[in-house]
């Protein structure tokens, strides 16, 4: 995929930046009343130059326009390194023709993270992954990285599901080697792999980011009313499995109950786990929309000053 996001896609790109800069602010204003008032989204690429700091890093062409000296900042001068990571198998693009489905709702959600991050100097890295990490983006905080970042998040909206698996564990056991410093790590998946199997591969992965020292935040992605709840109507359906294309021909009133019980038990262990090992597990509903996704950042972030 690295391939396809060439120079003139990173500088052309837009549309999702003015996205999420809107998701954003609407968040923000309703923050008002919450413990998050004093939150601020004004951001800056510069800060005032003190006695005693390199001259090399001054802004000499920002000095022309103002006649103030301004040090230009780097990455080093990052609050926080956050590794964005999303599953981008073919199970995420569910429900097809959708206006909003998996894959779109963490997309979005991660591009409105990602202003944040922005806005709090924080860096931020960005991993794709199947059944193998297919893009690993290091954490940085120069606006040449966000739009880099912000393209290969552009692409992911264009794309199709293309029958690709999901191997959690493989991936984050890589994502885990491949982040050389401390960061937070926000996992956007739809937490299938291992359903209804053994799970202990994936458990062991989410184990391995914590004993790299890693914050983590698990959002399970997920149509809950139809993944969760399975509410279709009374007739027959032929369902597709959107990995394996295997098939199936059903009454989803003959097995809703089971379904049911079967989904919420994989969540339940899922969530029971992330527990155990100080990582915090979010359900991520596409129907909900983004707040839920923002404000568990903030609450996480919070929670680590």
């Amino acid at each position: 995929m690295g391939d396809l996001i060439s120079k003139q896609n990173v500088r052309e790109f837009s549309k999702l930046e003015w996205f999420a800069r809107q998701v954003v602010e609407g968040f923000v204003t309703g923050l008002h009343k919450s413990p998050f008032h004093g939150f601020s989204v004004e951001f800056s690429e510069h800060r005032h130059y003190n006695p005693g700091d390199s001259t090399r890093h001054i802004d000499w062409k920002l000095f022309a326009r103002t006649d103030k000296h301004f040090i230009k900042r780097y990455e080093e001068e990052t609050n926080l390194r956050c590794q964005i990571v999303i599953d981008h198998s073919s199970s995420m693009f569910f429900p097809l023709d959708a206006e909003e489905n998996k894959m779109s709702f963490s997309v979005h959600s991660a591009a409105a993270l990602i202003h944040l991050f922005k806005s709090q100097r924080d860096a931020v890295g960005l991993s794709l992954f199947s059944d193998k990490v297919d893009v690993h983006l290091p954490a940085k905080l120069s606006p040449t990285h966000f739009r880099r970042v912000y393209a290969h998040l552009e692409h992911l909206l264009e794309s199709k599901p293309e029958g690709s698996q999901t191997n959690v564990a493989t991936a984050l056991h890589e994502v885990s080697d491949r982040i050389h410093q401390r960061s937070l790590v926000l996992l956007f998946s739809d937490m299938l792999d291992g359903i209804g199997t053994d799970m202990q591969p994936l458990f062991a992965a989410l184990q391995h980011l914590k004993y790299n020292k890693h914050e983590v935040v698990v959002f399970h992605v997920a149509d809950r009313s139809k993944e969760i709840d399975f509410d279709f109507e009374n007739r027959p359906y032929t369902f597709v499995d959107m990995e394996s294309g295997d098939e199936v021909k059903l009454n989803p009133t003959q097995i809703k109950d089971r379904f049911k019980e079967s989904a919420l038990a994989h969540e339940r262990e899922v969530k029971l786990k992330c527990s155990q090992y100080g990582i915090d597990f979010v359900k991520a509903d596409i129907a909900d929309g983004f707040d839920q996704v923002l404000r568990a950042y903030l609450d996480k972030r919070s929670r680590m000053k």
